[in-house]
């Protein structure tokens, strides 16, 4: 879609080009009737290369390509306005890209979700500074099952884990009954304090959606929008907040297991290959059951603290949650 919009955009600026030519005798061209005044021919040029750079910006640049879009927008009505009888049908193409536009800046712009997630991640990396390395010293207080967990991971002599990005391509659907959409998404999560963003895109129906999942101190919030602009989701809460720190563990557990030498966490062994964690963060206390192979090797997570969001999103319905894992394979210096 993204492609066929901007082609759309760059024959609309091609065609611009005829004004011009006209203006400058470079054609005859006596499909265009109007006259067109060297300055006029000009204001012809700058809307035909200002639609194709915001062409190009839709892919090189597309966090701010709606402003230049704009800006061609501006320009080419201008243009099409002067020569009416002529190029009246052009409009039809502006308004395609008003659309364009309007979206673009929604989607991006600095009221979007996607600029909220972006200042909240620098704001985070801003707090980050360099990290002293993971030492046996640091295993020392741990059950053995996690202890071995940590080594086969490879955190031994990396450096604490005081933030983590990650992409995810998959899919997700509300309930075993509904569609599946296909989703994108971005996490950053920092420690100490313990912060999590997760933005994601998705398309429901053939229609664009955007999440934001923001925790932050002691509160979480999910807000969805259809078009980046309709709010389809806006949770909060003390029961989505539990559901939020249950899934910050967990990404600890799995995608930052040296987080796991945090102090903080209480453990209870219950057999060579289960342990129950208890985590508490700003005030939120969770409970976690562990579960390793014979390789040492985190092979599932469950917990009985996350409960599962009605399909209006209003209730919670108490529900195991838990995330099954494998295979492991090498990450750089870590095997995850």
């Amino acid at each position: 879609m993204l492609t066929a919009f901007s082609l759309v955009m760059a024959v609309h600026g091609l065609l611009h080009l005829l004004g011009f030519a006209k203006a400058f005798g470079m054609a005859s061209l006596p499909q265009l009737t109007v006259f067109i005044s060297r300055p006029m021919g000009l204001l012809w040029l700058a809307a035909a290369l200002a639609l194709l750079s915001a062409a190009v910006a839709l892919h090189a640049a597309p966090r701010w390509w709606w402003a230049m879009g704009a800006v061609a927008l501006l320009l080419s009505q201008v243009s099409i306005a002067s020569s009416w009888a002529d190029a009246q049908f052009g409009t039809l193409a502006n308004v395609l890209v008003l659309a364009g536009v309007v979206l673009g800046a929604l989607a991006t712009g600095p009221w979007s979700l996607k600029a909220e997630y972006e200042r909240e991640v620098e704001r985070g990396l801003a707090r980050t500074q360099a990290q002293p390395p993971v030492t046996e010293a640091d295993l020392v207080a741990l059950p053995v099952q996690v202890q071995r967990y940590l080594r086969r991971v490879g955190v031994l002599g990396q450096p604490r884990v005081q933030s983590l990005r990650v992409g995810l391509t998959g899919r997700m659907r509300g309930g075993p009954d509904q569609p599946w959409m296909k989703v994108d998404a971005e996490q950053h999560s920092f420690f100490g304090p313990n912060v999590r963003l997760f933005f994601m895109t998705a398309q429901m129906k053939g229609v664009p959606v955007v999440g934001l999942h923001r925790y932050v101190g002691a509160q979480a919030s999910m807000r969805i929008k259809v078009l980046s602009a309709f709010s389809m989701v806006d949770a909060s809460g003390e029961p989505f907040t539990a559901t939020e720190t249950v899934t910050l563990f967990n990404d600890m557990c799995v995608l930052a297991p040296a987080t796991l030498i945090d102090p903080s966490i209480r453990w209870q062994v219950l057999d060579a290959q289960r342990v129950i964690a208890t985590w508490t963060n700003a005030g939120h206390t969770i409970s976690a059951t562990l579960i390793f192979n014979a390789d040492g090797e985190m092979v599932n997570f469950h917990s009985d603290d996350r409960p599962s969001i009605s399909a209006d999103f209003k209730s919670f319905v108490p529900m195991r949650w838990s995330t099954p894992l494998g295979p492991y394979h090498p990450y750089g210096p870590f095997h995850l």
